[in-house]
């Protein structure tokens, strides 16, 4: 594929969704509304989530996310902060951390670059998050790519990783990407058809990783799910 290119533009501080959460309706009436097709809202880290991102983080770990070899952005936080995570102080703390490290001049490992974090939520229920790195490094480049994202387990196959990547390709858009790259494993059917609703190109696959060239200027006339 030709035209690739990444821009990274400076980053603005991400701050927490600033909507009015009194009209936002009970925790039955959101899961009667999700179970009927409520829109959610893709949103920066926020801690009026916590106790459904709690229970997701606990459907993660039931399917052995979080052990030494899951090298997943869930796996990897679960590691160092799932025993943070339980009360409000250190949640907020780390909501905070999430946030800061969309800022070029964060600190963070090395090898890692700014990234925005967002999530998937529905009023007070954590559905999923995604991730934008806003440039790559040779490792991102052959395996991780620009944007990575997880729905909850009791959340899936109901459309959302494909509306979730269809609303941060504006994102990233802003950021100066143009087309993202995307990545999945070789065998992930279902990722592989979320990426190409969103109108990723196949390039090819790389230890592992079919990788995509997904174009973040416009959105595809039809999302399947």
């Amino acid at each position: 594929m030709t035209g690739r290119r990444e821009r990274v533009s400076p980053a603005s501080p991400q701050e927490d969704s600033r909507r009015d959460r009194d009209t936002w309706p009970t925790g039955g009436q959101m899961r009667e509304r999700l179970h009927n097709g409520g829109v959610p809202d893709l949103v920066p880290p926020t801690t009026r989530v916590h106790a459904s991102f709690l229970s997701a983080m606990a459907e993660f770990e039931a399917e052995g996310r979080g052990a030494p070899e899951d090298d997943s952005m869930i796996g990897n936080e679960m590691r160092i902060f799932g025993t943070d995570w339980a009360t409000p102080e250190n949640f907020a703390d780390y909501v905070e951390q999430l946030c800061a490290q969309a800022l070029a001049d964060s600190p963070r490992p090395a090898g890692r670059v700014p990234c925005t974090t967002l999530w998937y939520v529905e009023g007070p229920v954590y559905i999923g998050r995604l991730a934008i790195r806003h440039r790559l490094t040779p490792d991102l480049l052959e395996t991780g790519g620009h944007i990575g994202y997880d729905v909850r387990p009791s959340a899936r196959r109901r459309g959302h990783a494909t509306a979730m990547l269809r609303t941060a390709l504006p994102v990233a858009r802003g950021l100066g990407i143009d087309p993202a790259l995307v990545t999945c494993d070789t065998g992930n059917v279902a990722s592989r058809k979320v990426i190409e609703a969103n109108g990723g190109v196949f390039e090819d696959e790389r230890r592992g990783k079919l990788r995509f060239w997904v174009p973040t200027g416009s959105t595809p006339s039809s999302v399947a799910e």
